[in-house]
């Protein structure tokens, strides 16, 4: 359980570094387009990728 937790870990850290890794204009773009959404478009965002997330383990699983 602990290997697969610090894998998952792991492959979040490589997913999130992928954009400003290689197109670091890009992603501050995103960045500030995602400041001026606010806290309610942040978490409704944030909520939807949590489920799609969920959604698509429930799949591979």
């Amino acid at each position: 359980m602990g290997e697969d937790l610090l894998t998952a870990v792991a492959l979040v850290l490589i997913i999130e570094g992928l954009l400003p890794g290689i197109a670091p204009m890009v992603w501050m773009r995103v960045m500030r387009d995602a400041a001026k959404m606010g806290s309610q478009g942040i978490r409704v965002a944030g909520i939807t990728s949590m489920v799609a997330g969920a959604v698509l383990l429930y799949f591979l699983t």
